[in-house]
C-alpha cells in the first residue's frame, strides 16, 4: 500500500498555479488541492484543470466570500473540468450545490472541519452519514485533537468508517500530525501535504517531501 498524497496550494495567480501544479506532480502528488480563494480575478479555470495529468480538486475556504460567491466560482470550476469539487457541509444549500456540481461534471468531496476540538466516535460517525446522504463522493472529516489518544481514536474510526465510504480524514495542528500522517494507513483514502515547507495551507501540514520520507522509514 502506497499511500496517497493530495498537495493543496494557495497561489495568486494563474501563472502561479501552474507552476505549482507542475511542480507537485514533479514531487509525485497523487492529487492536487487548488485554493481558489487565493488566486485574484481567477478567469481561465480550464487552462489551471488542464495543467499536467494530476486530478485537480477545486475548493474556496475564504471566510470573506459569500456563499454565493463560493457557489459560482466553484460551480465555474466544475464546468471547467476540475475532477472534485469542495462542498462544505455546512452550507445549509450543500445538498442541492452537489446535484449541480455533479450535473456539471466533477465529483464531490463534501467537507466538514472542527477547528476547535475533535469530536467523539459516535458524532464523527453521524458526520459521516450527513456527508453521504448529501451525495458525497469522497467525505473530508478534518479535527483538531488537543492530545494523542484524540489521534488514535480518530484512527480507529478511519479503519471502521472507510469500509462504507471514501474517507478522508485526520486530525490539524501540531498534535494533529500522527493521524494526518497515518491515516492513509488505516484506509485513508488520501491526506494533505504542502508544496514545501513555508507553502503550508493548513496547520500542521507537512511538506510531500516530509511525508515521502516518513513513509518510507515505516516501510509504507
Amino acid at each position: 500500500m502506497t499511500p496517497k498524497i493530495c498537495v493543496s496550494i494557495m497561489p495568486k495567480t494563474e501563472a502561479d498555479a501552474l507552476h505549482q501544479i507542475k511542480q507537485a506532480e514533479d514531487y509525485g502528488a497523487e492529487i492536487v488541492e487548488v485554493r481558489l480563494d487565493a488566486i485574484e480575478h481567477a478567469r481561465d479555470l480550464k487552462g489551471i484543470a488542464r495543467c499536467g495529468k494530476l486530478q485537480k480538486i477545486a475548493a474556496d475556504k475564504n471566510p470573506g466570500s459569500t456563499e454565493r460567491e463560493k457557489h459560482q466560482l466553484l460551480l465555474n470550476a466544475a464546468r471547467s473540468g476540475f475532477a472534485y469539487v469542495d462542498v462544505d457541509l455546512a452550507n445549509p444549500l450543500a445538498v442541492s450545490f452537489v446535484k449541480e456540481v455533479k450535473a456539471a461534471g466533477a465529483k464531490c468531496i463534501v467537507s466538514f472541519h472542527d477547528y476547535k476540538s475533535s469530536p467523539k466516535t459516535e458524532e464523527l460517525n453521524a458526520i459521516l452519514d450527513r456527508q453521504l446522504a448529501a451525495g458525497a463522493d469522497i467525505c473530508k472529516i478534518v479535527t483538531t485533537p488537543k492530545q494523542q489518544t484524540e489521534n488514535l481514536a480518530l484512527l480507529q474510526f478511519i479503519q471502521e468508517a472507510s469500509v462504507k465510504a471514501k474517507l478522508v480524514c485526520f486530525g490539524m495542528g501540531e498534535v494533529g500530525k500522527v493521524s494526518r500522517l497515518l491515516s492513509p494507513a488505516f484506509g485513508g483514502y488520501f491526506t494533505f501535504a504542502s508544496l514545501e515547507r513555508g507553502s503550508e495551507t493548513a496547520p500542521g501540514q507537512m511538506s510531500i517531501d516530509e511525508m515521502r520520507t516518513a513513509y518510507q522509514l515505516l516501510g509504507l
